[in-house]
C-alpha cells in the first residue's frame, strides 16, 4: 500500500508567498495546507496529521520575529516531536539561531531557491524519523554490518561505538550536515567516508579539506576557486574544493581552526549553497553534502566568541561523537588483531597476537587513540621481526617511543631510524644473552646481516 505524502503546514501572512510555497510543495509530492498566523496554525495542528511546519518569523503585528519564536515555543510544547523549519531574511539569521536554540529543526533564508527549500524540508522530515539513539535500539555489530557495510572499516564492538555508528547509518541517506567530534586519532575521517559511502551520493566525489592547513588569505581561492589574474600568482583558472565536490560530499576537517573572516565566507556558501569564484562576480550554485570534524569543543568556542553560533548550527544538524579508545578498552585487542591481519596480507606473513599482549594493550591509556595503536603495532612488527607478538614486545617498543619523546623534549636533535635500529639490536641481544642466532631470528635478519650491523654500530656480541 502506497504511503500518504507528508502534509506540510505553511504559516505565512503573505498570501502570495503561501500560495507560491504551496504550489512548489504540491509539485514535489507533498500535501500543503496554509495558515495565515499563529492562532490558525495552532488550531490546524490540533486537528492532527501534520508532518512538518514551515513557518515565517514575522506576522502582521511587527518585524521583530518574537511572534515566530512564540509560535515555535507553543508548537514545541504541544507537539514536541514535530519538525519546524523557520523562514527568515539573511539579515535576521540571529533570530533564526534563537529559533534553533528553542528547538527548530532548521531554517532557510529569504530569498530561497526551490532546490534549497525542498532539500531543507526533505532533510528535516528524514531526521524526524531518525530520532534519538537509544541504547535499547542499538543493533548488534553483525546487524549493523549487514545493514550498512560501509561502516565496516570502523572496527569495534563496544556498545558506545556501535550506537554512534548505527545513528550515522540512519543519517547517511539524508542530506543533513553532520559534525563529527572526538579526540585526535579516533577515526573522524573514516566515519565521514563511511557516511558518504552509505549515502545516495556514494558514486559522486568525496572531497577532503584540512581547514587547519588553509591560510585565511587563501581561503576563498582554495574553497571557491579563482580565475587567471584574480591575484598576483593566479596564472591560470583553478576550480575550488566546493566545485570539485559538486553532487557529492565535502569533508571539512579541523573546522574549529577557522579564523573569523573565513567563518563568514563558509557560512555564506553553506547557507545559500552558492559562491562566487574569486575574480568574478557570477554567483554559482552547488549541490553538496557537508560533513565536518573537530577535536575542539565548539560550544565552548562559541561562548568565548571564537566561533560563530550561526555557523555551528549550519554544521551540526546531527552531531556524532566518537568515543576515545580508553572508553572502549575491550576493543583494543580486536583493533590490534585487525592491524596485524592487514600487515600479514601486505607482507605475506602470518602475524598474530599473544593473549598477554591483548591484556597489556587494553590496559594502556592511548592518548593518541586508534592512530597511536596502529603506529605501535606496525613499529612492533618492524622492530621485533616476530610473527607472534607478546606483551614484552609491545612494552619494549612503547618504551623506545616514550624514550624518544622524552629525548625530543630535552633536545632539538631528532632520533634517526639508525639509532632506533641500534637500540632494537642491543635490546634483542640482551634478551637472548648475546645469542646471535636467536637475536637474528627475532629481528628477522640473517646472521651475516646481523654481523654487519654489529660492526656498523660498534656493538659487541
Amino acid at each position: 500500500m502506497k504511503a500518504e505524502p507528508p502534509t506540510v503546514l505553511v504559516v505565512d501572512d503573505d498570501s502570495a508567498v503561501a500560495a507560491s510555497l504551496a504550489l512548489l510543495l504540491r509539485q514535489s509530492g507533498y500535501r500543503p495546507v496554509a495558515a495565515p498566523g499563529p492562532d490558525e496554525a495552532l488550531a490546524r495542528l490540533a486537528e492532527g496529521g501534520i508532518g512538518l511546519v514551515l513557518s515565517d518569523m514575522n506576522f502582521r503585528r511587527g518585524t521583530t520575529g518574537e511572534e515566530g519564536l512564540a509560535l515555535l515555543a507553543a508548537i514545541r510544547a504541544r507537539h514536541p516531536g514535530l519538525p519546524v523549519v523557520l523562514m527568515t531574511a539573511w539579515g535576521s539569521i540571529e533570530l533564526a539561531v534563537r529559533g534553533m536554540r528553542t528547538g527548530a529543526a532548521d531554517f532557510v533564508t529569504k530569498p530561497w531557491t526551490p532546490e534549497q527549500l525542498l532539500s531543507t524540508v526533505a532533510t528535516a522530515l528524514a531526521l524526524s524519523d531518525v530520532g534519538p539513539a537509544r541504547e535499547a535500539d542499538a543493533p548488534s555489530r553483525e546487524e549493523l554490518d549487514a545493514r550498512a557495510p560501509g561502516f565496516a572499516l570502523l572496527a569495534g564492538r563496544d556498545p558506545k561505538l556501535v550506537r554512534i555508528l548505527a545513528l550515522a547509518a540512519r543519517v547517511a541517506p539524508t542530506d543533513a550536515s553532520v559534525l563529527v567530534t572526538g579526540e585526535s586519532g579516533t577515526g573522524k575521517e573514516l566515519l565521514a567516508e563511511a557516511i558518504h559511502r552509505e549515502s545516495p551520493r556514494r558514486d559522486r566525489p568525496f572531497v577532503k579539506v584540512n581547514l587547519g592547513g588553509v591560510p585565511t588569505s587563501l581561503f576563498e581561492s582554495e574553497m571557491f576557486g579563482h580565475v587567471k589574474g584574480a591575484f598576483t600568482d593566479a596564472r591560470q583558472d583553478r576550480a575550488g574544493r566546493f566545485a570539485a565536490a559538486a553532487g557529492g560530499s565535502i569533508f571539512l576537517d579541523e573546522v574549529g581552526e577557522l579564523e573569523p573572516a573565513a567563518q563568514v565566507k563558509l557560512l555564506r556558501v553553506l547557507q545559500d549553497r552558492s559562491f562566487e569564484v574569486l575574480g568574478t562576480s557570477v554567483t554559482r550554485t552547488v549541490d553538496v553534502r557537508v560533513i565536518s570534524a573537530t577535536n575542539r569543543d565548539l560550544g565552548e568556542a562559541v561562548s568565548h566568541g571564537a566561533f560563530r553560533e550561526d555557523l555551528l548550527y549550519r554544521l551540526n544538524l546531527i552531531t556524532l561523537r566518537l568515543p576515545s579508545l580508553r572508553e572502549r578498552p575491550d576493543d583494543v585487542p580486536l583493533l590490534a588483531a585487525r592491524f596485524l591481519d592487514e600487515l600479514s596480507r601486505r607482507q605475506g606473513q602470518s602475524l598474530s597476537l599473544a593473549r598477554d599482549a591483548g591484556e597489556w594493550l587494553a590496559a594502556q591509556r592511548w592518548p593518541g587513540n586508534v592512530r597511536q595503536l596502529r603506529h605501535l603495532v606496525e613499529r612492533s612488527v618492524l622492530l621485533t621481526g616476530k610473527e607472534r607478538l607478546d606483551a614484552a614486545d609491545f612494552a619494549f617498543v612503547a618504551g623506545m617511543d616514550e624514550g624518544a619523546r622524552r629525548g625530543s623534549a630535552e633536545t632539538p636533535v631528532t632520533r634517526t631510524l639508525e639509532e632506533l635500529e641500534r637500540e632494537a639490536i642491543a635490546a634483542s641481544l640482551a634478551r637472548h644473552g648475546g645469542n646471535l642466532s636467536r637475536a637474528a631470528e627475532e629481528l628477522g635478519l640473517s646472521r651475516a646481516a646481523l654481523y654487519r650491523r654489529l660492526e656498523k654500530y660498534g656493538i659487541g656480541a
